[in-house]
């Protein structure tokens, strides 16, 4: 058994009930932020205007859109949960490191520093834990386990 089948298996085991319900609200709010991101693609494109090489501010926007409108809804369904959590890894690291950087000396911040970690240790929580009980990953699971079992 490999490291990775351990982590998952253990996690499988030891994970609380709760984090099904916030699992759930987590896969909302990060399909919430991407729809705000693709009505506001310019704010995006200037929250991210640091990066000073041609065009990788609109790739970088476009990424991000993708990624949350993708991955949030399969999150709060529990489908592909750990892969999914692994695509929006490098997106909240940046949002937390070059985003809102800047917010940690400030004396008026809009919280926007302190969200994007409670999404970042989410998200690793899920990339440990996986989805949970109540999830499309479980029952595929379960389904797996029922045809070994007959076979």
């Amino acid at each position: 058994m490999n490291a990775v089948t351990k982590i998952e298996s253990w996690g499988n085991s030891h994970r609380p009930g709760w984090l099904d319900i916030f699992r759930i609200a987590l896969g909302i709010f990060i399909t919430y932020k991407g729809a705000v991101f693709a009505m506001n693609i310019e704010s995006l494109e200037m929250s991210i205007e640091g990066v000073n090489m041609r065009y990788t501010g609109v790739a970088i926007a476009h990424y991000v859109i993708f990624a949350h409108l993708l991955c949030g809804p399969l999150i709060a369904f529990g489908l592909l949960t750990r892969i999914m959590c692994l695509v929006q890894l490098p997106i909240l690291i940046g949002a937390v490191v070059f985003v809102n950087y800047k917010e940690f000396m400030s004396v008026g911040s809009k919280m926007e520093l302190e969200v994007s970690i409670i999404v970042l240790l989410g998200l690793i929580v899920f990339m440990i834990f996986g989805a949970g009980k109540f999830s499309i990953d479980e029952k595929r699971r379960q389904e797996k386990a029922m045809q070994k079992n007959v076979a």
